[in-house]
């Protein structure tokens, strides 16, 4: 039997089997390692250990009540179906042995904060966790990236743990895949591709509505980082970046949290998002000052620095990210462009700030210097800028079709504009306009009223035009309460005015005017489509 101490920690190692025959023997050697002092905390080593029976099982017992967070590591199979069945899983923390594998010679394809990705063969890929106790990250990033999968985002899931080191790996099959960073620095020709790939899957992300409560606010985390920049900014400055992040709303679109081209491979012809343990929900703001950061912020003093990370040149970093950055804000207006990256450097500096004091900065000197850097140009940047929000604020998705605006009544007019411009450009009636005007102006003032009140929401309106003949279909997508206008009785138009009841004759004439209206609830969305034939 094995015994170490770290700190107050004792971890005991089993081995062998424990029955009838050998288990006082082997309580005596557990009382044995704890004469000498009691620990805080008690962890049985079950690498080496065989066979358990029930006279071991009641050794367990009995450490347990002496120490209630007893933890049992690195159990065998057939040792742990013994435990599961007798339903001490249950009652402690158990953990299986895991699979070693060696990164000993792999190639580094991605990194990102808790982690990095090495390719151990041709058709997978292991995410090594920086933290030895990531049991828990693992299962919290296998859980968001099926839920980004459920919602349409394509990554690749975990379908191994294992133990690589002293810390453990979520194993990935990626197929022959290689990152954004590897073809930005080998195929610099095929910049202005990955540019365009590189936007679509952000667009798609940022058009993504998660279901209240599913992943965390990524607002609350930059309000603790203002906060934390109280102590080392001046007053004004300090007061002012705080309010700044707070005045941003909340906001249910996903954002990746660590977006950079080392988290986006390509496998054979498909783009995958990979890392997602930062997966938040937030404005896009707050993703692009972390963008920021990937390309320029973390390397502003020191260029080489990124090829050790991207694999190119902070040349090309920079041309990156001003080509990404007018893709998404869909403008070659240089003004607008460097207003909206002035707003990200804000949150990316906050971030970059804060990370480094953390981390010892002040106490070294090259360290101290980026921290004085990133600090005079965060305060040089709180003087002229008063909002983070940006135009981009009534999102498109990837293909422009999507409009993502808070469902209030102002809006209305917004509404409408952008479903006629849609209309328009496939040459729609007056007839047909004029009809379809009068059911989007019904399903959208319902969702201003009733869906989320007494609190607001925002709304998805999409417009598809398809077919031959042409087919407009319009769609409603809100997240308040479930709600099935279609379920509403008809009014009997036949009655006089004393005669009928209030209300649903706004849905009667859409249902009238239309070809068909359909209606889902799904995914915690109220899912209401308009279909017209032109």
């Amino acid at each position: 039997m094995k015994t170490s101490w770290d700190n107050e920690k004792l971890t005991i190692g089993l081995e062998g089997r424990i029955d009838s025959g050998n288990a006082a023997d082997v309580e005596n050697e557990v009382n044995d390692a704890m004469k000498e002092k009691d620990p805080s905390a008690l962890v049985l080593d079950a690498e080496g250990l065989e066979y358990i029976s029930s006279a071991g099982l009641r050794i367990i017992l009995r450490l347990r009540k002496k120490h209630p967070d007893l933890r049992i590591i690195n159990v065998k199979s057939d040792v742990y179906e013994v435990l599961e069945m007798t339903g001490f899983t249950e009652m402690m923390t158990i953990e299986k042995a895991y699979r070693k594998v060696s990164i000993d010679g792999c190639e580094e394809i991605g990194r990102g904060a808790n982690g990095s990705i090495f390719r151990i063969d041709k058709d997978n890929v292991v995410k090594v966790h920086k933290n030895p106790d990531a049991l828990h990250e693992i299962q919290h990033e296998r859980e968001v990236a099926r839920l980004a999968l459920i919602l349409g985002i394509p990554t690749a899931i975990s379908y191994d743990v294992v133990k690589v080191g002293d810390s453990y790996g979520s194993v990935y099959e990626l197929l022959n895949a290689k990152s954004f960073s590897k073809i930005l620095g080998t195929e610099p020709e095929k910049l202005d591709w990955c540019v365009d790939e590189y936007v679509e899957m952000l667009k798609r992300i940022h058009g993504t509505v998660v279901p209240e409560g599913k992943l965390p606010d990524m607002r609350e985390t930059v309000i603790s980082w203002a906060k934390f920049m109280q102590d080392y900014l001046p007053e004004k400055s300090a007061k002012k970046l705080l309010a700044l992040v707070e005045a941003v709303p909340h906001d249910n679109h996903m954002i990746h949290g660590d977006y950079h081209t080392k988290n986006l491979e390509l496998q054979d012809d498909e783009v995958l998002l990979i890392d997602m343990d930062t997966l938040a929900v937030g404005h896009p703001i707050f993703e692009l000052g972390s963008m920021f950061n990937a390309y320029r912020g973390f390397f502003e003093l020191d260029h080489d620095a990124i090829m050790d990370f991207q694999k190119f040149s902070y040349e090309t970093a920079e041309k990156f990210w001003y080509k990404t950055l007018a893709k998404y804000l869909g403008t070659d207006d240089e003004k607008v462009i460097h207003s909206v990256e002035d707003k990200a450097r804000i949150i990316g500096y906050t971030r970059l700030i804060r990370r480094s004091i953390r981390r010892g900065g002040l106490e070294d000197e090259f360290r101290k210097a980026e921290i004085d850097h990133w600090t005079k140009e965060l305060i040089e940047l709180l003087d002229r800028t008063d909002t983070l929000l940006f135009e981009n604020d009534l999102e498109m998705t990837k293909e422009n079709k999507d409009l993502d605006i808070e469902a209030v009544e102002e809006n209305l007019k917004t509404v409408m504009a952008y479903v006629d411009e849609n209309l328009e450009a496939v040459g729609c009636s007056m007839k047909s306009q004029m009809q379809i005007d009068i059911a989007v102006e019904e399903i959208f003032v319902n969702i201003c009223k009733y869906a989320y009140h007494p609190e607001k929401g925002r709304a998805v309106v999409r417009v598809e035009v398809t077919g031959e003949p042409v087919q407009v279909k319009i769609t409603f997508i809100d997240h308040g309460k479930p709600y099935d206008p279609l379920l509403k009785d008809d009014p009997d138009v036949t009655l006089s005015a004393d005669e009928r009841e209030i209300g649903g004759l706004g849905i009667f004439m859409v249902k009238q005017t239309m070809d068909a209206v359909e209606y889902q609830y799904k995914d915690g969305s109220n899912i209401l489509t308009l279909v017209k034939n032109l």
